[in-house]
């Protein structure tokens, strides 16, 4: 397992849509575990695979808030979503520092597949649904300055 460098405000890259992953191999496998020790040492809730420099559809999330089980989603599709969040201000580990308001659905189910290539369904609420839509968006080339209000501290 290697730490990665993680991609911080170049929107020009950050920007660009991810291509789907059609190997399940070794090297896929070393990149997810990779990512998960770089989401563990920065300690944030997601990392989507553009934020280390590759533009693949995969992300992991700490799906309990706690640090304990971290699950990737390879190839992810939002299968149905539904009700309004807007109490969570969202920070991103590639725009440190900075915070935005950002309406997104309170419940998800994501279909995607693990790092053998297995579909499976996901159901997520409340902040975890939060941060798996929020590295969707990292997948489609979509950033948080670009759909969010940003908020500033005196605010």
């Amino acid at each position: 397992m290697a730490l990665r460098n993680i991609v911080t405000n170049d929107m020009e890259f950050l920007g660009k849509k991810s291509r789907p992953v059609t190997n399940f191999d070794d090297k896929l496998a070393t990149l997810v575990e990779d990512m998960r020790e770089t989401l563990r040492k920065a300690q944030g809730a997601g990392l989507a695979a553009p934020q280390v420099g590759v533009l693949r559809r995969i992300f992991i999330a700490d799906i309990h808030c706690d640090g304990t089980e971290y699950k990737e989603f390879i190839n992810p599709e939002i299968i149905s979503s539904s009700g309004k969040n807007d109490k969570y201000y969202e920070g991103c580990l590639s725009f440190p520092g900075r915070s935005f308001h950002i309406v997104r659905a309170d419940k998800i189910t994501m279909r995607a597949q693990n790092v053998k290539g297995e579909t499976f369904a996901f159901e997520a609420d409340d902040f975890v649904a939060r941060c798996l839509q929020h590295e969707f968006d990292h997948l489609e080339g979509i950033t948080i300055p670009m759909i969010g209000e940003e908020v500033f501290e005196n605010e």
